[in-house]
């Protein structure tokens, strides 16, 4: 990427991001508002479908702090909890937000992805960010001596364009430009799945709060999530072990989803009158990391940087705060720059931070002793409360949860001894479960 590129006819501005959704759109206005010039290029056209709907409380104050709290409030639907439900157990059990260590934050939205990106896409324009939908970046190259960054992108009717900035930003998701072509991303060697995916009419839904409420079930080959949402639609999905899709055997990817959702009676019986709205979509390699998430001129945000799996909802949260920090890190490197290497490790710090502190429980979320916990929980020295303050989101600021989880660690450790066969049977079901298998025609897309 390095090297002396043509820098004729290029646009200069101070950054520029790649990508427009939820990281991208954080950090684009609340540089603007800074007064950088700051440029956005985002390859589709708002609104346009994306998957992850499920908002958590801990994103309410980050909406309130970008100015788009009322707009996401009118077309989100109310979320108050969570509920799990599994075959190896006679009951489900619900968590309760506002039962976290922070009371402050009793409940979240469920949201169509593209109305909401849609909306912060749009406030970052109103806050002065030149956004540019319909163009998609091909080349970043990097001058010598942190003299800039060169970036050349082609819009959806062949022009090329070309900008010379200060900073570049991968808000990029899945697609992880960057990481991508500095070959730094690779497999979570503890984690691997798939997922696919539709939304549906006529899902039967709980009454009064707990309408909105996400549902998580499980079942032998992963989980799914059904999440309603404000039009009546139901966004629902199976994240399932990479083998698994490899059984598709030719069946449309509609067919199969339909297939696997009757292989779990809970959710077939909520969905027996309902009808599938959307083309089902699957994507694989649902686990990655980056080893790395800035350098002197460059931020990876979000996704771009890292994913982990879906069954706590962090993803929008997740990048919304990868946004507010970078804001931060990037601030300090244009304008103070012997602050600049304290805020990039502090940057690094909270970009690791995050992934961390789902993963624990992700890795171990399948495991018949973690699912014996998850169905009765206790709050033994407030470990429930810490554990909800981990389901919310709350894993940046000063509530004293570590303690607490801590002593969650120590539960689960203990009862997975005091049930050695059967959490021993389990972790090596796992061990199995997550090896990579041949991606050719999962299904990827539509």
């Amino acid at each position: 990427m390095n090297g002396r590129p043509q820098q004729d006819s290029l646009t200069e501005c101070d950054v520029l991001v790649i990508g427009g959704g939820p990281a991208g759109s954080a950090v684009a206005p609340l540089l603007a508002q800074k007064g950088y010039r700051v440029v956005l290029l985002e390859k589709a056209h708002h609104p346009r479908f994306h998957i992850g709907e499920s908002l958590l409380p801990a994103n309410l104050p980050l909406l309130e702090q970008l100015g788009v709290a009322d707009e996401v409030r009118a077309i989100g639907m109310e979320k108050w909890g969570a509920e799990f439900v599994s075959p190896w157990h006679a009951h489900g059990q619900a968590f309760q937000f506002a039962d976290a260590w922070d009371k402050s934050m009793p409940h979240a939205y469920q949201v169509k992805r593209a109305d909401f990106d849609h909306i912060l896409i749009r406030n970052a324009a109103r806050k002065g960010v030149e956004v540019i939908e319909g163009c998609k970046v091909k080349t970043v190259d990097f001058l010598p001596d942190d003299q800039g960054v060169i970036i050349r992108a082609e819009h959806d009717d062949g022009r090329e364009a070309g900008w010379k900035a200060r900073f570049v930003v991968d808000a990029s998701g899945r697609d992880t430009f960057l990481a991508n072509r500095f070959q730094i991303k690779h497999k979570n060697p503890r984690h691997n799945s798939s997922a696919m995916y539709a939304h549906f009419s006529g899902a039967e839904r709980k009454e009064g709060q707990a309408e909105g409420d996400i549902t998580i079930f499980w079942f032998e080959h992963g989980w799914f999530w059904f999440i309603p949402l404000s039009d009546g639609s139901t966004s629902v999905g199976a994240t399932v072990w990479p083998y698994y899709m490899k059984t598709r055997a030719g069946r449309s990817l509609g067919q199969f989803l339909s297939d696997t959702i009757a292989t779990c009676p809970p959710l077939a019986e909520r969905l027996k009158g309902a009808k599938m709205v959307t083309e089902a979509e699957a994507t694989g390699n649902f686990s990655y990391v980056s080893e790395r998430n800035h350098g002197s001129n460059y931020l990876l945000l979000g996704d771009a940087y890292a994913f982990i799996d879906p069954v706590f909802s962090s993803g929008v949260m997740l990048a919304m705060n990868s946004g507010f920090e970078g804001a931060k890190a990037i601030d300090a490197c244009l304008s103070r720059p012997r602050e600049a290497a304290a805020a990039l490790k502090q940057f690094d710090h909270v970009m690791k931070h995050g992934p961390k502190a789902f993963s624990w429980f992700i890795y171990r979320i399948t495991n018949p002793t973690m699912r014996d916990i998850f169905m009765a929980p206790r709050n033994i020295f407030r470990v429930k409360e810490a554990l909800l303050s981990v389901l919310a989101g709350d894993i940046f600021g000063k509530t004293p949860i570590w303690t607490g989880l801590r002593i969650f660690k120590v539960i689960y450790y203990l009862s997975f001894i005091g049930n050695f066969r059967q959490s021993l049977a389990g972790w090596q079901r796992r061990r199995v479960n997550i090896k990579p298998v041949d991606e050719t025609g999962l299904g990827v897309g539509r």
